[in-house]
């Protein structure tokens, strides 16, 4: 798998803005993906050093739209914590609006 098919998008949210803080970036990753193909994904992409990677499956959830019902889809998050002093790009800035 290649390294831009691991890692799909940051996962914009307050929870991940208060994580940045603390050098620990979210991303929704691949379903098959594992934490060392995230961690060699991260590294490669946005030329940090990984320090610890953990991973969670996110559930779907049932949805209405009047009388038609359905389910969100399923997904899996990580969170990459970074080496103290090095971020990633996508979230810089972002920590100011705090």
């Amino acid at each position: 798998m290649d390294h831009s098919q691991v890692i799909i998008r940051p996962v914009v949210s307050e929870k991940s803005y208060v994580l940045a803080t603390a050098d620990k970036y979210t991303f929704r990753v691949h379903d098959k993906a594992h934490k060392t193909q995230i961690k060699q994904a991260v590294e490669a992409l946005f030329d940090v050093h990984v320090v610890e990677v953990r991973t969670s499956k996110v559930p779907s959830k049932p949805k209405r739209r009047g009388v038609t019902a359905g389910r969100t889809r399923a997904w899996k998050k990580a969170v990459v914590q970074v080496r103290p002093g090095e971020t990633i790009p996508i979230f810089q800035g972002l920590e100011a609006d705090l």
